[in-house]
């Protein structure tokens, strides 16, 4: 029986970051045999795998915090991968200049992931008390985010239809 796809699968995000790992499967295999082959080999899969999972990760989550913070983790990622496809170039560990090619699917994912990051809803979101989305310098600033967040919103992903049916002293 075929295996039904997840939601997130049918993203063009995922997608093209599914054309990223295929690529540096042919990458990977194509590193001429060296003491650097399965360090390079590793880092861009590990690299290409991370990224398919936080697309899945901020899919799963709905805070736009959580959201952004995948989107930052795919960022560095696809950045190390690239990195690590261009030092085998520059080491001449490719049997083929693979730079260019991989320069032009990032950039297709780039514009995908661009508009993908751009549907995330900024107005369901908490303070995460790192201040890296919020400044909780000012009086001001702490109002806001009290009105930015909805907390029946986010509490009611955690309610059940049946909830209003249980007894708590059934629980005891």
């Amino acid at each position: 029986m075929p295996r039904r796809l997840e939601k997130y699968e049918k993203l063009p995000v995922y997608k093209m970051a599914q054309e990223l790992f295929d690529l540096v499967e042919i990458i990977a295999d194509a590193l001429k045999e060296n003491d650097r082959k399965e360090d390079l080999a590793a880092q861009m899969f590990s690299n290409a795998a991370l990224i398919q999972a936080k697309i899945a990760g901020a899919e799963g989550g709905g805070l736009y915090s959580l959201r952004m913070q995948n989107a930052v983790l795919i960022k560095l990622a696809v950045h190390d991968m690239f990195n690590a496809v261009s030092f085998a170039s520059m080491m001449e560990i490719n049997e083929e200049d693979y730079v260019d090619l991989m320069r032009d699917k990032v950039e297709e994912f780039r514009v995908v992931f661009v508009d993908w990051i751009r549907g995330f809803d900024k107005t369901y979101d908490i303070p995460d008390n790192w201040a890296i989305r919020f400044d909780t310098s000012t009086p001001e600033q702490e109002k806001l985010e009290e009105l930015m967040f909805d907390e029946d919103r986010f509490f009611d992903e955690f309610e059940d239809d049946d909830e209003d049916d249980i007894d708590p002293e059934d629980n005891q």
